[in-house]
């Protein structure tokens, strides 16, 4: 396969997309081939162009064989559902890891310049951060309060030194709030409906979001304007508590309003109870400055609405 060349504006590129398959591929997919880009999936399902699992270096490096890119991101995931319990983030934490070396390794065989990595906020800790607004300056990565956050937060550090340290490669890292939109949130909708979810009062803790669109968008940003080594925070401009976000989610859609439960009682979903423990805020000016982005849904209660309106058109 040969690559076309792509201009100035980064623009016609040919872009493998490891993890096309999954709900924030499809949406990148979408974007960057409106964008005038090729994108080639790679990926264990068969909705992917190119199958092989990341964690095995030598199929993928077969399976890659011949082919040749301008730019590779890794987006994929090992979750089919929210984590609950820390041990529901292993597999991903694998991806992170191994899996990442392995596509640095494969990203330099195919002749790729830039990588662009999925990262995520939580990289700058699990608990409570207060009023402050965390930049991309914030130290990334910082050792985790327990063995299972620091196995999870060792993994999203991996995963960007992996990128920013390829030889030859440029290296950005994209650093997602919590995803919600169109695919994401539909996995809520029918346990609202009976009446199967409970959270708990937020007590002024928020954290940041990001629509699925508006995070393909900001792909799109990395992809033809992105500074080589550098981390971008990508979220809306309202942090909001994970309690008021189910909340909004019923009331969007006329659903029952989940039960409101002491946040203790999530301890045995133990991942979940220390993500809605966190209080997070960060900043996105670096992202809008150098990336041209902004979301277009500021809130959570914005892309809701846009979503619940395509979804009565259909």
């Amino acid at each position: 396969m040969t690559t076309n060349h792509s201009d100035d504006k980064g623009r016609g590129r040919t872009i493998l997309l490891a993890g096309a398959g999954g709900v924030l591929g499809r949406h990148i997919t979408r974007s960057l081939t409106e964008a005038g880009h090729k994108v080639i999936g790679l990926g264990r399902g068969p909705r992917n162009d190119i199958q092989a699992d990341l964690m095995d270096r030598d199929a993928l490096l077969r399976a890659l064989d011949g082919h040749h890119f301008d730019t590779v991101i890794h987006a994929a995931t090992a979750l089919r559902r929210p984590p609950m319990r820390h041990r529901d983030m292993h597999a991903t934490n694998a991806l992170r890891t191994a899996g990442t070396a392995h596509l640095v390794e494969a990203a330099q065989t195919v002749g790729a310049r830039r990588l662009v990595a999925e990262s995520m906020v939580f990289g700058y800790g699990y608990g409570d951060h207060g009023d402050h607004v965390i930049t991309e300056d914030a130290p990334f990565g910082p050792r985790g309060r327990s063995p299972e956050l620091e196995r999870h937060i060792a993994a999203m550090r991996t995963k960007e030194q992996l990128a920013f340290g390829a030889p030859g490669m440029e290296g950005i890292a994209l650093r997602f709030g919590l995803f919600y939109g169109p695919g994401g949130t539909d996995a809520l909708l029918p346990l609202l409906r009976r009446r199967q979810l409970a959270v708990p009062a937020d007590h002024g803790r928020v954290l940041p979001w990001i629509e699925l669109t508006d995070a393909a968008r900001a792909v799109v940003a990395a992809v033809e304007r992105g500074r080589p080594g550098q981390a971008y925070n990508i979220a809306d401009r309202t942090p909001t508590g994970f309690g008021t976000h189910v909340r909004c989610v019923a009331e969007e859609f006329g659903l029952p309003k989940p039960m409101t439960v002491p946040l203790w009682l999530m301890r045995p979903m133990s991942y979940a109870h220390t993500m809605m423990s966190t209080t997070l805020r960060v900043s996105t000016a670096k992202a809008e400055r150098e990336l041209g982005w902004v979301p277009a849904h500021a809130a959570v209660r914005d892309g809701l609405a846009v979503m619940r309106a395509a979804a009565e058109l259909t």
